[in-house]
């Protein structure tokens, strides 16, 4: 028997089963130009291809695509609009609202630039149309094509962290156009190749192959100032790419790559039960077979992928291209990146009820008398909200005190009594009797609050009808589940709770966390995205920035609930997952969202902002959705604290943190967000933090609605009994 095991396979023999929901198949978004009828990814790079004008752009890093549709006074054309933006674009007013200011508020790349347009002389506002196939976890296939026609087409596939914008020419006569305006395009020797300079002074290659020899060659000319052209139809593949301005060489590596081209992306992950501190993961970039290489695929890596490569298995080329919000990429060739992750997180249930062990009388007292107290309050009344996102909070914090009643304090009786409660007020969930039921939705694939449908307001819960954080909503119910499922056990009442709960509960994490591409209910990864790193928590909204995510300790808490739920029903591969989806968030956190002084992909003036507040795809924003308090940009990053916070929130960051905003007691308030910053405090200062906590004049107002002052007494004194996490 071997000891590797792959962590994303689907035994073909578990059958597909049907959401246990009452089920429609209708949604107020409309599904524009898919022509794929799978599930489809809310939440993924591409959707402003199909929501709203459909115009908006989309990141694949280092370039962003838009197709401009030619509508009247715009000056784009019509086509695959292509463009990329530097650090030194990013003059005022892209840092503001005072770009004199240290650290500024935000900051933005300029968006519609059209540095080159993709298109054909027959292809325009009445003759074409653009649709969308093959829509995955990475990638996507855009079609420009004229209407009514299978014959006359260009297909471009488009993959994260593309070298090349790739376009397949079906009986076209290839044009390009461009706002910034063509200084000079000339033909490298007899080559298939030219060198395009633009009026901004980039230049840009292009390379054409093509698959039809009875047709003449390409030949481009150049029409004015905006427009390349040729005279003849062309089948075959046209490739462009943009020349770093400080790479004179760049053509040496450009050249042998020129040709292959990948068409989706496969990641893999296996882990090693001789070697669990590690995992390792892999991008397979599937190659078209009319490729000219089998392996010199040029492609872009972000700092963090860089990191964790296995660096003797890459040829690498260190900062090329600039990102829009992380930093500088790294040029790659080959089809296959093998990645690794050295430090998992292994701590879970067992480690805080085996520190009980070491946390002295006095302490145990304290925790118990406040869980005595606590644990009269009354979860069903809590939790009975018209919101999934603070019912699940709700929940969760009953999950957490009665895990400190039955694993820290052991207190057996209490903890059946707590347990029952929170059965019964899960309950209203599991049997979807709550304000707003879910409901299974066929037009895109997923489940969502009736909220939506019953008021006619997309933004009801945070938007949950149109998938916007749901990794945050059903988090919350997953980790409660597994808390359940495990005090079940501990406490000898067997396993008919977890039996009858697990359909919901898969639901949930097959809602965002899906992994079967047979699955025709829902979508691969909803939320979270494995090129960057994170999930994203923007649905179906069309967004001019992109997607967007608010909360790191949110996402990391889904994933924490994942490896514990995992855990609790014997699915190894999801508990492994969940590890390695903590580690690549731990090193994408560290380099992008939570930001220590010498952070190095984020701009010098942003970075004593310590966190970036919401990140987008194209623009950073130090701020809210709910204010613009620096207790809520800051907490929302720490909530909800929990034994993971310490692994994604390091310590030297914590310390720079609270030096900066909270080392003066008032600045952390008087309301329940004070309660989040010092159980964040107890990261570096477990025994301050544990004196805030149980001082006679404690207020209950300091707590939010998802945590108790039992469960971060424990947190404390759990902190205090183990060794401090590595500070990498």
């Amino acid at each position: 028997m071997t000891s590797r095991q792959e962590i994303f396979s689907v035994s073909s023999s578990v059958p597909i089963q049907a959401p246990p929901f009452p089920s429609r198949n209708d949604h107020p978004v409309p599904r524009t130009g898919i022509t794929d009828q799978a599930p489809i990814s809310t939440n993924k790079f591409y959707a402003n291809m199909f929501l709203g004008t459909r115009t908006q752009p989309v990141w694949i890093h280092p370039f962003s695509v838009w197709w401009s549709n030619g509508a009247p006074g715009s000056s784009q054309g019509w086509g695959l609009s292509v463009s990329h933006t530097t650090a030194e674009q990013r003059a005022s007013p892209a840092f503001g609202p005072d770009p004199n200011a240290d650290p500024v508020q935000y900051y933005f790349n300029p968006t519609g630039i059209q540095s080159l347009c993709l298109s054909a002389m027959e292809l325009g506002p009445t003759s074409g149309e653009m649709t969308l196939n093959n829509l995955e976890a990475m990638s996507v296939e855009m079609k420009l094509g004229l209407c009514n026609s299978e014959e006359q087409n260009i297909k471009i596939p488009l993959i994260q962290g593309s070298g090349f914008i790739s376009a397949l020419y079906n009986n076209l006569s290839p044009k390009f156009t461009s706002t910034v305006l063509f200084r000079s395009v000339s033909q490298v020797g007899n080559s298939l190749k030219w060198r395009i300079q633009l009026e901004d002074g980039n230049v840009w290659l292009l390379y054409a192959f093509p698959f039809n020899a009875y047709k003449p060659a390409l030949k481009l000319h150049l029409k004015g100032k905006s427009t390349i052209e040729s005279r003849h139809q062309f089948d075959g593949l046209i490739q462009v790419t943009k020349v770093p301005r400080d790479e004179r060489q760049f053509d040496t590596l450009a050249d042998p790559c020129a040709g292959t081209w990948a068409n989706s992306v496969q990641v893999s992950a296996y882990y090693d039960i001789s070697c669990p501190s590690k995992i390792g993961y892999t991008f397979d970039f599937r190659l078209d077979s009319r490729s000219c290489s089998t392996n010199n695929l040029l492609m872009y890596a972000l700092p963090h992928h860089v990191e964790s490569l296995k660096k003797k298995t890459h040829s690498t080329y260190p900062e090329f291209l600039q990102s829009t919000t992380k930093g500088v990429m790294t040029a790659i060739v080959g089809s296959y990146w093998n990645l690794q992750e050295d430090h998992i997180f292994r701590d879970d249930f067992c480690d805080m009820n085996a520190s009980s062990d070491t946390i002295i009388l006095s302490k145990i007292a304290k925790i118990a008398s406040s869980a005595r107290e606590e644990a009269l309050g009354d979860p069903t009344a809590e939790s009975n909200l018209d919101s999934m996102y603070f019912a699940g909070k709700a929940l969760d914090k009953y999950a957490c005190l009665c895990w400190v009643i039955c694993a820290v304090l052991k207190d057996t009786d209490l903890a059946q009594k707590t347990l029952s409660k929170l059965k019964e007020a899960f309950s209203r969930f599991a049997e979807n009797r709550q304000r707003f039921p879910l409901t299974y939705e066929s037009a895109w694939g997923g489940l969502v609050s009736t909220a939506m449908y019953e008021t006619g307001d997309l933004m009801m819960d945070f938007g949950n009808g149109c998938y916007n954080d749901h990794h945050f909503h059903y988090g919350y119910f997953i980790h409660t589940a597994a808390f359940i499922a495990k005090m079940d056990d501990m406490l000898g009442n067997g396993k008919d709770w977890l039996n009858a709960n697990k359909p919901f509960v898969d639901t949930l994490v097959r809602d965002t966390a899906n992994v079967n591409p047979s699955d025709k209910y829902f979508p691969v990864s909803r939320a979270f995205d494995w090129f960057h790193g994170h999930s994203w928590a923007k649905g179906l909204f069309e967004s001019w920035d992109g997607k967007d995510q608010e909360s790191t300790s949110e996402d990391a808490y889904f994933s924490y609930g994942l490896k514990l739920w995992g855990s609790v029903i014997g699915d190894n591969a999801l508990e492994q997952r969940a590890n390695l989806m903590l580690a690549v968030q731990k090193r994408a956190f560290r380099n992008y969202f939570l930001l220590q002084d010498d952070n190095q992909n984020q701009p010098r003036q942003f970075v004593k902002n310590k966190v970036t507040g919401i990140l987008f795809e194209n623009k950073v924003d130090h701020t809210t959705y709910f204010g613009n308090d620096i207790r809520f940009i800051q907490g929302i990053h720490m909530i909800p604290v929990s034994p993971v916070s310490r692994y994604i929130r390091w310590q030297r960051f914590v310390r720079e943190e609270w030096k900066r905003y909270f080392a003066q007691d008032p600045l952390t308030g008087d309301d329940g967000w004070k309660g989040i910053l010092y159980s964040n405090y107890a990261i570096i200062e477990p025994n301050k933090a544990w004196n805030f906590f149980a001082a006679d004049d404690f207020k209950r107002a300091w707590l939010d609605g998802g945590a108790t002052q039992t469960w971060y007494l424990a947190l404390c004194a759990h902190f205090m009994g183990s060794l401090p996490l590595e500070e990498d």
